[in-house]
């Protein structure tokens, strides 16, 4: 799993950044969004892109924050709950100047929840969002998506799920924040992001309605996708429709487990 996270980060490096994401996996998935469900949408662009580095994008009538790997969609929500007690509890960045952002962070009297891992920490975004992230000074870019982390009581199971439905590669990678010790995290591995698998409890709630409201796959073929879905057993929440006034077209679905996940195909702004 370590090489092909050093390809795909290579491939990053060779690739336009506006083009954004990663290039799909044989089954023509790789990692497009996170949909936040916020009070103040001014609050987080301000933050995803004067403290974290992304770039306001639109594909027609929907805006973005853009940084390799990953999306970050917002709208707009009136009292919606942190991701904490939910099935995914954060999701995480890496940085190439991990001293020079967190002096952004503190200069900016951030919230930051520290690590036994002086080169990793948690930055609170509004609506106490958890955002890991920790420091690679050999990245290609100067911010790139990570990982979704998961908490559930059947790892085997989700882990399972996400490598038969999607593609995610199974392996396991290093909890970056457990020094001194080393511990190896069950994963799933996706273009542009790993999927983290974490020992919870069983009943965490569902994901749709909070600040975390919902992942989202970038996937080839949308309709032909959802057909192979279907014929697992996968019923859709929503069927596949176009989005008014974009190039995007969209489905969703939610996993055993509560994960609320949209698959979009045309999500990235047409160059």
């Amino acid at each position: 799993m370590i090489a092909t996270i050093l390809l795909r980060l290579a491939v990053f490096a060779a690739t336009p950044l506006l083009a954004q994401l990663a290039p799909p996996n044989a089954e023509g998935v790789t990692m497009g969004h996170v949909h936040l469900a916020v009070r103040d949408i001014d609050a987080h662009k301000a933050f995803w892109t004067r403290m974290m580095g992304g770039t306001i994008v639109r594909n027609g009538s929907v805006e973005m924050v853009a940084f390799p790997g990953v999306f970050i969609l917002l709208q707009q929500a009136e009292q919606p709950e942190p991701p904490a007690g939910s099935v995914v509890n954060h999701f995480g960045f890496v940085v190439k100047d991990m001293p020079g952002a967190l002096a952004k962070w503190n200069a900016n009297n951030l919230k930051i929840q520290p690590t036994p891992n002086p080169n990793e920490v948690y930055v609170i975004a509004p609506d106490e969002i958890r955002v890991e992230v920790y420091g690679i000074p050999d990245l290609p870019v100067p911010v790139q998506m990570n990982h979704v982390h998961f908490n559930v009581a059947d790892i085997p199971g989700m882990q399972a799920w996400y490598a038969t439905m999607f593609g995610a590669t199974a392996g396991q990678r290093a909890c970056i924040a457990c020094l001194p010790r080393k511990v190896m995290i069950e994963a799933g591995d996706l273009p542009g992001a790993n999927l983290s698998y974490s020992r919870g409890v069983e009943g965490l709630s569902p994901t749709k309605g909070r600040a975390l409201d919902h992942i989202g796959f970038e996937v080839r073929n949308l309709e032909e996708f959802v057909k192979k879905l279907e014929s697992q057993g996968i019923k859709l929440d929503a069927p596949v429709r176009q989005v008014p006034n974009t190039s995007i077209r969209t489905a969703f679905l939610t996993d055993p487990w509560g994960t609320h996940i949209e698959l979009t195909e045309g999500l990235a702004p047409v160059q």
